[in-house]
């Protein structure tokens, strides 16, 4: 397929067909890239606790340095996609060219902050003998600071061609890397001694590089003529512009939700280490189910972005709706399950039956907010396919970072939810924020097309 040829099967009747084409690929894409983070906490866990919770502290810190990268890169989705919708290969090679040097230049400063960890992780008072091995974690993990953001050009624009196996293969490979070379690296052997948590973070980089080069040679068809020969008007400062108006608030709207939920468990610390252990085997399950309507959507801002570059209103309200069904009637499939057999769900976890019991409680309130969660993430996929990245922003900052965490707090130190109410908080905010940006997708749905 070239970069102006679409499937023919983007025809309103037929909406659910390439939204699934496009968007299963994709879910597994992103179940492998968080297989790679827990492979390292897993691993690294037989060593000590202060290691597992080094590496547990490392790899959030580090995976928000970079989703604010990915977050700005992400801006390809409506560039390209409403490009390749409009048959304009030049338009497209350009912005993969852009893409590519946008990542290298932002990975000078993400790197900067990887570099900083340490003194980082002090100042917000993480424990003391924990800090120095997430610092050194973060450090060794910068050589795959730039691999990763440049990886994330070449599955944004694998992902506008309708062409993810080559990145859903070099994510299963990368993986299978990142397995052998923790267990070589952590533990030593083959004349290598052995580097514990040093090691982790060295394999999930040189994991990192291996995905770049494998989607460079998978891909070479595709992504060949898209890099070769370098186009005259690369470095134009505009297109720079539309990027970055485009980018920064999806990197803000990201590490909004992040920190949302970061700052319930820090929260949620406060009640117990019980309390603590429930919350995080909630919030792995629900992490899990969210892979399914996050891949949806990402599938969804291509195909939009496509219906607005060939001025096609009615493939945009198709596929609008196709996704919507889509991606909640998911959630509400596996919120049923959270809601029917909690217990028996948990015990998959752990035999500590009062952390089950706990994650138990836990469970059918995230069964309700991963509802809204589903309906959030695909309005905002619809939303960037339209260019619209400020909405979601803003929403969220309103939703999450006010009324969500405002709540969350009131129900669990002013009433008797305890820390159950932390919860109870995240469904008020996923509620809100899934409901104003459901608003937002119906009015933008009746404005005039317009191309960023």
């Amino acid at each position: 397929m070239t970069a102006g040829a679409l499937p023919a099967s983007v025809s309103p009747p037929n909406a659910y067909r390439p939204l699934l084409r496009l968007a299963l690929p994709i879910v597994g894409v992103n179940v492998g890239m968080m297989l790679m983070g827990v492979v390292d906490t897993v691993m690294v866990g037989r060593l000590s606790p202060q290691a597992l919770a080094a590496v547990a502290l490392g790899n959030l810190y580090g995976m928000a340095v970079l989703m604010f990268g990915l977050g700005i890169l992400l801006s390809l989705d409506p560039v390209l996609s409403q490009a390749h919708g409009a048959g304009e290969d030049e338009t497209v090679a350009l912005g993969v060219q852009r893409g590519v040097v946008l990542a290298i230049v932002l990975s000078v400063p993400l790197a900067g902050v990887m570099w900083f960890a340490e003194p980082f992780l002090r100042l917000v008072r993480q424990p003391a003998d924990v800090v120095p091995l997430a610092g050194t974690y973060c450090r060794v993990l910068i050589p795959g600071v730039l691999p990763f953001l440049l990886f994330t050009v070449g599955r944004q624009t694998m992902q506008v061609l309708h062409r993810v196996q080559p990145v859903l293969w070099t994510i299963l490979v990368a993986n299978l890397v990142n397995v052998g070379l923790n267990y070589w690296l952590i533990f030593g052997g083959a004349g290598v001694s052995p580097l514990g948590v040093a090691g982790s973070a060295a394999a999930t980089a040189a994991s990192r590089v291996v995905m770049i080069v494998l989607l460079l040679f998978l891909a070479r068809r595709e992504l060949g003529p898209m890099l070769r020969p370098v186009r005259p008007r690369l470095l134009q400062a505009a297109p720079f512009a539309t990027m970055l108006r485009i980018g920064v608030p999806i990197a803000l709207q990201v590490e909004i939700e992040m920190a949302a939920f970061s700052i319930v468990g820090l929260l949620m610390g406060m009640f117990g280490t019980v309390q603590v252990a429930g919350h995080q085997i909630a919030l792995n399950l629900a992490s899990l189910t969210f892979m399914v309507p996050m891949g949806v959507g990402m599938a969804a801002s291509v195909l939009i972005g496509q219906a607005v570059g060939r001025g096609d209103r009615a493939a945009l309200r198709a596929g609008t709706r196709a996704a919507l069904v889509v991606g909640a009637g998911f959630m509400v499939l596996t919120g049923l399950l959270f809601l029917l057999v909690p217990h028996w769900i948990a015990a998959f976890y752990t035999n500590a039956e009062p952390v089950v019991a706990f994650a138990a409680v836990l469970l059918p309130i995230a069964g309700i907010f991963q509802v809204f969660d589903g309906i959030q993430v695909v309005c905002i996929g619809v939303l960037r396919g339209l260019g619209d990245t400020h909405t979601p922003m803003l929403v969220n900052l309103v939703g999450f970072g006010m009324l969500g965490l405002a709540t969350s707090t009131w129900l669990a130190y002013r009433t008797s939810l305890g820390p159950i109410g932390l919860w109870w908080g995240l469904v008020v905010g996923l509620a809100a924020v899934a409901l104003i940006l459901l608003h937002r997708v119906r009015a933008a749905l009746r404005r005039p097309l317009q191309r960023v």
